[in-house]
């Protein structure tokens, strides 16, 4: 018997552990789901009889290595910054271990020590970073083999509301983590353009937009990524004029957005103490100047010219003009913006979410010059089965099952970015209904 475990049963995990249990009988495995509540994992084993919930606490460190030992396999569904605990625990235990998180410096001191102890260390193999590697590696290694030269490769990812669900003017609700919403973006984005090496700080991040159309759901904004620059060396394409990656948000929510970073609303650097009581509508005059007679919509115009009367609207229905007292007073002023927007951004039972994801390559040829758009469409059930939990969930589940039937037989620290990995997974995504429609323009 093959034991898996998982440790971390929130969201994003529904569809991993699901997929795994289906199978687990037929292939002699067990799937040990451990979280802090145990009733969560409870509910997610949901009485399978190869499934088995286990109460952890990450900081108990006897409990965690007694089952990390018990097990064959270690699926991390923590926060990012706790998988290098965990990692290191598999290392000196001998385990394998897999997460859809980005591939982080503490891993990857672990390089050498993993491959000689020929176990696999699989990270970002979740959606964004994970499909979208897969996907746009399927691309780039076809084109190649044609002989054919990349020129321009653009990808965007988005986790939005489904058009239906679209019911506010935001045409948005937190989908996935709140924090990470309130923060992104922040620090230098930077990528290549045309051979000019482009930086774009924080406080221009949303004015710096991309048009990006969808046919089956219509148009989104899109701001650059953090970091594109190093997934030139990722994808094989060191000497790529142009290449970006980027976020997705329907058109009108950036520029809205950017309210809020140029008053410094999302500053996460500082805490305040306010007093109780304090409102919503004191709390975003206090990042505006100090006037005796102008209202607060007076001084929003007169800082930022470029807020319009729809933008104003957003605001307006966020509640942030309205002297509703604040149910969190301290923190920094992201933790408090996020504690007023989850009042009004909170997914509702009947709503559901959707991913988007687009592809856009310029490929030279000797017949001339060509665009291939690659485009991803998946909308959620509800608020359990999302389309998030399903695209995050499911590749790093085939990829855990794949690897467990022999198919994948890599070893080391490795993303999901050769054809080993890439092929089986984005065809068993397929019959998952997770599918990627391309269209090429001859040039």
């Amino acid at each position: 018997m093959k034991k898996i475990l998982i440790i971390g049963a929130g969201k994003s995990s529904t569809y991993l552990i699901e997929y795994l249990l289906k199978s687990a009988l037929e292939k002699n495995r067990e799937i040990t789901v451990a979280d802090l509540q145990l009733d969560v994992a409870l509910k997610k084993i949901n009485g399978h009889a190869a499934g088995k919930a286990v109460e952890l606490a990450i900081d108990d460190t006897d409990a965690r290595r007694r089952i990390i030992a018990n097990s064959d396999l270690v699926v991390s569904m923590l926060p990012a910054f706790l998988h290098p605990l965990i990692a290191k625990d598999c290392l000196e235990l001998g385990k394998h271990f897999f997460s859809a998180s980005y591939e982080s410096e503490d891993l990857r001191r672990l390089k050498e020590e993993i491959a000689s102890k020929n176990l696999l260390f699989l990270n970002e193999c979740g959606l964004d970073p994970g499909i979208d590697h897969m996907s746009a590696m399927r691309i780039i290694d076809h084109e190649k083999k044609k002989g054919h030269e990349i020129t321009a490769f653009k990808s965007y990812t988005g986790g939005v509301l489904a058009p239906e669900s679209e019911d506010n003017p935001w045409k948005y609700k937190f989908t996935w983590n709140p924090r990470n919403v309130v923060l992104a973006g922040q620090g230098m984005s930077r990528f290549i353009r045309n051979g000019k090496y482009k930086f774009i700080p924080y406080h221009m991040l949303f004015r710096r937009l991309e048009k990006v159309h969808f046919d089956e759901v219509g148009g989104f904004d899109a701001y650059p990524n953090r970091d594109s620059l190093t997934y030139r060396k990722i994808y094989g394409l060191q000497d790529i004029p142009t290449l970006l990656r980027g976020t997705l948000r329907r058109t009108g929510f950036c520029g809205s957005w950017d309210v809020f970073v140029q008053l410094g609303m999302t500053d996460d650097t500082f805490e305040m103490d306010l007093p109780d009581g304090f409102t919503a509508r004191e709390f975003i005059n206090a990042f505006l100047p100090f006037h005796a007679s102008k209202t607060i919509e007076e001084k929003i115009y007169e800082l930022l010219p470029s807020v319009n009367a729809k933008i104003m609207e957003k605001i307006k229905w966020l509640g942030l003009l309205e002297e509703i007292p604040m149910s969190k007073t301290k923190g920094s002023p992201a933790s408090l913006l996020q504690d007023l927007l989850e009042r009004k951004w909170a997914l509702q039972p009947d709503d559901k979410d959707m991913i988007v994801m687009q592809h856009l390559f310029e490929v030279k040829t000797p017949e001339g010059l060509k665009t291939i758009t690659s485009s991803l469409v998946c909308k959620g059930e509800n608020q359990v089965h999302t389309a998030m939990a399903k695209t995050v969930g499911l590749p790093l589940a085939m990829a855990v099952d794949l690897f467990l039937d022999g198919t994948i037989q890599s070893r080391g620290l490795r993303l999901p970015i050769s054809v080993e990995f890439y092929n089986p997974i984005l065809n068993k995504l397929e019959e998952e209904g997770i599918i990627f429609k391309e269209s090429t323009l001859e040039s």
